[in-house]
């Protein structure tokens, strides 16, 4: 179950492109990718909440330690990305240093962190979009806008039973068929979104600060209630665990490898540049959010527009351009979580770890059309389902999990292979990576027991799946199976 694929194997499909995907993506391409995937629901939806619920004002706090264990992870992805340049991100790091079976498990987890993450946003592009067209005077119903099985008031005041989410069923439904119809296309969406979000986001911090009240900063740190996570000190690294949500953008500009044009130069400046931008508008956004409005009020699914209310009638101009940046924000994400789920699906399947039909490129958008097709599905059902909390403290820990294995990959690869050339190189090795795993560590410690809890069922079915199927129609296995065994009394060549 451990044995590895070799490296040099790996570096050559990638070089080759034997799988036929588009090389399209230049630098800009990746950073504006990394941009739209990390700006959205970190600022827009989860730093709302994890602000009520854990942290307070301190949440700018949150920000920075999950900013500088990114930055860790970050200068990992960055030398990894560069030096295998293929789709499959994590999951075939973890094959080429610690095995099959660690490949499967940290692939298997990224479904929690890509699938589950696209749901999640999803569901507060739902938020935005319902909040947005009631400002137009159109009201959805909302036993039509929220998550199955949850009580929502009617504009009646009549407590109902929701049936499904379908804003967020329909998002994922749009933006799985452009990423079918081909990766030139969805990235040049993603670019006019990214200009759109970015410069909304600057107005609001511009704008936003003249409104500050520093009432709303005092306490900075709430005092803990007496439960671990619920403010105080406790609450600061809880909440940094929460909204490591808001940052997993950057590791999936790695799943975009094998359609970068020159993946070796452009993959460290698409991780690193997107991640330093991302990292200083969260803080800022923090700053001037819970100055605006207690943090108590936060617990939202659109806080920003909830922040932007509360300065009154003299930012009503804002609070348009503010929820339709949010949409647009919101939207590039999903897009790009659905992008990263298929390229790892798509990988897995080259590998036999799943069945063959994840691994089929359409002859003439040049994309793996059925994987896209079955992930859109899946998250579709999710987002319709499922509340945002819950899904968001998943996509969390399982996040976290792909950063251990990154950074532990890192150390593995420089021991076993210091020859291999890199592109880029993490500096202060072993330090970094131990840093990086290390604070990825101490921020699942402080994840919700139930989120662990989760976490083990979800790894658990895995297991099932992996010894079922994946193990007996594994090719690295088939073809060691049928090598030529060595002469007796001979030397192994």
């Amino acid at each position: 179950m451990f044995k590895r694929k070799p490296l040099h194997k790996i570096v050559q499909e990638a070089d080759d492109n034997v799988h036929g995907l588009r090389r399209a993506l230049g630098a800009v391409n990746l950073v504006s990718l990394g941009i739209g995937v990390i700006v959205g629901a970190g600022i827009f939806v989860v730093t709302g909440t994890a602000a009520a619920k854990h942290a307070g004002p301190a949440i700018m706090l949150s920000f920075v330690l999950s900013g500088v264990a990114c930055a860790f992870a970050g200068l990992c992805y960055a030398e990894l990305a560069s030096m295998i340049p293929i789709s499959g991100s994590a999951y075939t790091y973890a094959y080429a240093t610690m095995g099959e079976f660690v490949a499967w498990i940290i692939g298997w987890d990224l479904i929690l962190e890509y699938l589950f993450g696209a749901a999640t946003v999803a569901v507060g592009w739902s938020g935005y979009v319902v909040s947005f067209l009631r400002d137009l005077g159109i009201q959805l119903a909302p036993q039509w806008a929220a998550a199955t099985g949850t009580q929502v008031t009617t504009a009646s005041g009549a407590t109902v039973t929701a049936y499904a989410n379908i804003p967020a069923m329909l998002v994922v439904a749009v933006l799985t068929a452009l990423l079918i119809i081909g990766i030139r296309e969805s990235a040049g969406f993603n670019n006019l979104i990214v200009v759109v979000k970015l410069s909304v986001i600057v107005l609001f911090i511009a704008f936003g600060f003249y409104f500050v009240k520093t009432a709303n900063w005092h306490p900075f740190i709430p005092p803990n209630t007496g439960e671990v996570g619920h403010f105080g000190w406790t609450g600061i690294l809880r909440g940094a665990g929460v909204i490591f949500f808001a940052y997993i953008g950057f590791d999936c500009v790695s799943t975009a490898a094998q359609e970068a044009k020159n993946p070796k130069r452009d993959m460290p400046i698409g991780i690193l540049g997107s991640l330093g931008v991302c990292t200083v508008l969260y803080i800022l956004v923090a700053l001037v959010m819970t100055g605006m409005v207690s943090y108590t009020q936060l617990n939202v699914d659109a806080p920003v527009a909830t922040a932007v209310d509360a300065a009154g009638s003299q930012l009503n101009w804002l609070k348009p351009l503010v929820k339709f940046g949010a949409i647009a924000g919101l939207t590039s994400v999903v897009l790009v979580l659905l992008l990263g789920q298929s390229r790892v699906f798509f990988s897995m399947s080259n590998d036999g770890l799943l069945p063959p039909v994840f691994s089929r490129v359409h002859p003439r958008f040049k994309t793996p059309y059925l994987t896209t097709l079955v992930t859109g599905l899946v998250a579709m059902a999710v987002a319709g389902a499922f509340p945002m909390d819950l899904l968001g403290e998943l996509v969390s820990i399982g996040t976290l999990l792909a950063f251990v294995i990154v950074c532990v990959a890192v150390w593995v690869l420089r021991r076993r292979h210091p020859e291999f050339p890199r592109a880029f190189r993490t500096p202060w090795v072993p330090f970094v990576a131990t840093m990086g795993a290390g604070l990825a560590l101490l921020q699942m410690y402080f994840l919700p027991r139930d989120t662990w809890l989760r976490l083990v069922i979800w790894m658990a079915v895995g297991f099932v799946i992996f010894f079922a199927y994946s193990r007996r129609h594994s090719k690295l296995r088939r073809e060691q199976s049928h090598a030529p065994e060595p002469q007796s009394g001979g030397r192994t060549p």
